[in-house]
């Protein structure tokens, strides 16, 4: 059965994250984050795209973008997974033994204002929800570390839909979000629009995304 096109209207914020093929490890070290990052850098200079934040950990990666046109998303992410799966391979000397990535490219759109602000307190915050560092802003392979004035090789970030706050790097790991982190993580694993009732609703049938607001499993059966 042919897989469902994605519907990726440009103008919209999109969380976008992958994981390894069996959870193996990516970045094993400097060279591998830095062959990523120089990825997403010739990326962007491909095809016009906004990445306004993102993180890399060991078996996976966060994006926020935040497409011009219409089918940019998706053009972007091909070009960027193709490559750095050929560049990996190659490198690490595994041609021909298998995929590195467990399957597409997950993504789920998020409304403007404070849910915006959440997804980006989620992405940057996770090396220290991890328990890898103390604060966030001392992982070196994120949007973060960019934001504190660290200069990385051809990559940048964009400003985004909202202002942050001049405190931002400080707010990522005090500010109390635990509901929020619910709704996050279920939008990573269905898809789900990230944002008020009413946008989700409104958002997942513009984009064809209802199936992500239903429950799981079979209907259960009238008594």
């Amino acid at each position: 059965m042919p897989r469902a096109r994605r519907q990726s209207p440009g103008g919209i914020v999109y969380h976008v994250l992958n994981r390894a093929n069996a959870r193996q490890t990516i970045f094993e070290g400097s060279f591998d984050y830095n062959m990523f990052e120089k990825i997403l850098a010739e990326g962007l200079a491909k095809i016009p795209m906004r990445l306004t934040g993102y993180c890399l950990m060991s078996n996976h990666w966060h994006l926020l973008l935040w497409p011009c046109n219409d089918g940019d998303l998706s053009a972007f992410m091909h070009w960027v997974t193709m490559t750095h799966t050929q560049r990996w391979h190659s490198v690490h000397n595994t041609v021909g033994t298998g995929h590195l990535y467990q399957g597409r490219f997950k993504s789920f759109p998020i409304q403007s204002e404070y849910y915006y602000l959440t997804a980006l307190r989620y992405i940057e915050s996770n090396p220290c929800r991890a328990g890898l560092v103390k604060s966030s802003s001392d992982w070196i392979w994120s949007s973060l570390t960019i934001r504190r004035g660290v200069a990385k090789e051809g990559v940048a970030i964009s400003g985004g839909p909202v202002e942050l706050p001049d405190n931002w790097a400080g707010l990522v790991d005090i500010l109390p979000w635990e509901n929020d982190l619910g709704k996050i993580e279920q939008c990573i694993r269905r898809g789900t629009p990230l944002g008020q009732d009413n946008w989700v609703q409104q958002t997942a049938e513009h984009l064809l995304l209802t199936s992500t607001l239903r429950p799981r499993g079979r209907p259960r059966k009238g008594s």
